[in-house]
């Protein structure tokens, strides 16, 4: 059976929905994987496409077994794969030693054996027939009788109302968040819907400026980020790039600051990767946003809030792995 190309419905980052609606909607675990649309045309086959539409079943070897796991049935599945750490989370940093690999078969079966993979499937949107037009509900009750648990791929449940709890159980165990989907959306291919909501459990930490990288265009003088690390036995422990997050005003403080706090070497205990670099004096310290911290201890996806000047430098030595 020939399947048509499905784009993957994409989600809209929000928060919570009021209370009297929560009932109106299911929470799913976000998950920190690479995106992939299952197409298994019942003859053994199996094709995985990413968001982009490349063709990245080569990648996942462990993967082929879902050819046959529905028999003769035609299907088009939504799901994220995974490679997970030793507490059954996803790792990005794990995962990233298997994205590419497509091209090259005997590398990722080699990485295949090293760093499994896990496919988590979330949606169907084709069974024999079109269910694109279905409610999320009916969509997901199909996708539910299809009993999808094997050693490499999973349906975790989706919960009905309870948001909040919801919300708090992945942050306390360690989680991205959540997405929230209507139960009566339907399925809208390659569109980023209000249907589906990601909230992130974002966390904050006091972090030391140590340099800084020179904007572009019309940021031209100015902070484009700032370099920021925390104290770890005495050194400034390089944690991450901080690009967003400041008001114009805000910005054109911070590069006041900055040019009365240069020096030319380096504060940090390892220099950073950080073409045009410039250094300062580790004296500023600030408060930012982030999802997560990688393996290496670096800030994912960082924001900036805000300058501490009630904090001391010695101050910023916070939750470092």
């Amino acid at each position: 059976m020939d399947l048509p190309l499905i784009a993957p419905m994409l989600a809209t980052p929000g928060t919570l929905p009021p209370a009297g609606q929560d009932m109106r909607w299911a929470y799913e675990t976000k998950q920190d994987g690479q995106r992939a649309v299952v197409y298994l045309p019942g003859d053994g086959s199996v094709l995985l496409r990413a968001r982009s539409g490349e063709d990245i079943t080569a990648a996942y070897p462990e993967l082929r077994a879902l050819g046959g796991i529905l028999g003769t049935t035609a299907a088009v599945l939504d799901g994220e794969v995974l490679v997970l750490d030793e507490q059954g989370r996803g790792d990005f940093q794990l995962l990233q030693s298997r994205m590419g690999l497509a091209r090259s078969p005997g590398k990722a079966a080699r990485r295949a054996d090293q760093a499994p993979a896990h496919l988590v499937l979330f949606d169907v949107m084709l069974l024999r027939d079109d269910l694109t037009g279905q409610r999320y509900a009916r969509r997901r009750k199909a996708l539910e009788s299809l009993a999808l648990d094997g050693p490499f791929w999973s349906t975790p449940a989706a919960l009905v109302g309870h948001g909040e709890q919801a919300l708090r159980a992945t942050r306390e165990n360690g989680l991205e968040g959540l997405v929230r989907k209507r139960l009566d959306s339907v399925y809208e291919p390659g569109v980023r819907s209000r249907s589906w909501v990601k909230i992130r459990n974002m966390r904050t930490a006091d972090v030391i400026v140590g340099g800084w990288v020179p904007g572009k265009g019309r940021l031209s003088g100015l902070p484009g980020a700032v370099l920021v690390g925390q104290r770890d036995a005495g050194r400034l422990r390089y944690v991450g790039s901080v690009g967003t997050g400041w008001s114009e005003a805000e910005r054109l403080e911070l590069a006041r600051l900055l040019r009365a706090a240069e020096t030319g070497r380096c504060p940090f205990d390892s220099l950073p990767r950080a073409a045009e670099a410039r250094w300062v004096l580790p004296r500023l310290v600030g408060e930012v946003r982030y999802s997560t911290r990688t393996r290496a201890g670096l800030l994912r996806q960082p924001s900036w809030l805000r300058l501490r000047p009630d904090l001391a430098p010695e101050d910023s030595a916070a939750d470092l792995p």
